[in-house]
């Protein structure tokens, strides 16, 4: 675009930066200035055909919504309103400053260009282990209700759920090992909890739980839910065992099995 005025030039530069273009290259020299904007993925596309904005620019974006949003606070001139297209997309169209036209902004209802994949949250005929520390049973009791709560919401029966307690949450890993090279579960949950003391040992412990529960999933390919809560004080973990944050076990429990619907997913491809 070529401005023809100061007005003018600083008029777009706050249109474009309003509708969260990227400052790029900016340039002031004797005989001329300018300012780029850029973005992730761009291009130029010709289009045309029924349906077609009444617009001289048209640009896509991940969420028209929060762009008219933008752009209404900025008491920026709309066209016409953000409305559903039937070609599957929201589209607004602004009057840009200064006379070059209009600028319709639009977003796809769904990302087609990176399809994702989803697994349903089933875990009907699925077979679970769920590992609890002993240690601090006051919270791990806790977070094994939930745990087990989350897996016969979704389809498990009580004889699909194994139980399988150890002494403290060091011994987590090695468990999940030996559970996860039997080939008889989908999926494992840990569930253990840290409290932090006057020495170290809080700090080597977690580190090694955290490995290690993370090597036993690389190394068999067997999902496990991490529910060892790792807290500063007894308050902190009875928040999280089912009072202010939730119950982290139920959330382990739910991590696991959406990870064993997609390798079954995969498996089935």
């Amino acid at each position: 675009m070529l401005p023809a005025s100061d007005e003018d030039f600083r008029s777009l530069d706050e249109f474009f930066s309003a509708l969260g273009f990227a400052p790029g290259e900016r340039w002031t020299g004797r005989r001329s200035k300018g300012r780029k904007f850029e973005a992730f993925e761009s291009g130029v596309e010709l289009a045309m055909g029924q349906d077609m904005p009444a617009a001289e620019l048209v640009v896509e974006v991940d969420n028209a919504d929060i762009v008219a949003e933008a752009a209404r606070a900025k008491g920026f001139t709309f066209v016409t309103e953000i409305a559903d297209c039937d070609w599957g997309a929201r589209l607004f169209v602004l009057r840009i400053p200064a006379g070059f036209g209009s600028l319709a902004v639009f977003s796809y209802n769904t990302n087609w260009r990176q399809p994702t994949r989803e697994s349903l949250l089933d875990s009907t005929g699925m077979k679970f282990a769920v590992i609890v520390s002993r240690f601090n049973a006051f919270i791990t009791e806790r977070l094994l209700t939930g745990a087990t709560d989350a897996l016969r919401r979704t389809g498990a029966q009580a004889t699909d759920i194994e139980i399988v307690r150890v002494p403290g949450s060091f011994e987590i890993p090695a468990a999940a090992k030996l559970l996860a090279q039997t080939g008889n579960y989908d999926a494992l949950v840990a569930i253990g909890c840290l409290l932090r003391g006057d020495t170290a040992h809080y700090d080597v412990i977690v580190n090694e739980v955290t490995r290690g529960i993370g090597e036993v999933t690389l190394a068999t390919g067997v999902p496990i839910g991490f529910g060892v809560l790792t807290c500063d004080t007894l308050e902190q973990a009875i928040d999280r065992a089912g009072l202010k944050m939730g119950n982290k076990g139920f959330e382990a429990a739910l991590a696991a099995l959406e990870l064993a619907a997609l390798k079954r997913t995969l498996q089935q491809q």
